[in-house]
């Protein structure tokens, strides 16, 4: 995939372009890949919601679709 996923993308885009990403979404506790704030929700807005490090999560997305 040549697509970098970024902090200012919606978690539901993610997951649609880079399905696999959603077991790195569970795996740092978010578990709302499949609600409807993922719809609307930005990585960087749910990781200030739920206290995960964005750059973290950022960086374990692109790791996953490398």
């Amino acid at each position: 995939m040549e697509t970098k996923i970024t902090k200012d993308m919606v978690i539901a885009k993610v997951i649609s372009i880079a399905p696999e990403t959603i077991d790195v979404f569970m795996e740092f506790g978010m578990h709302c890949v499949g609600c409807m704030a993922a719809a609307g929700e930005t990585i960087e807005e749910a990781c200030a919601v739920h206290g995960i490090d964005v750059e973290e999560l950022v960086d374990a997305l692109n790791a996953e679709i490398a």
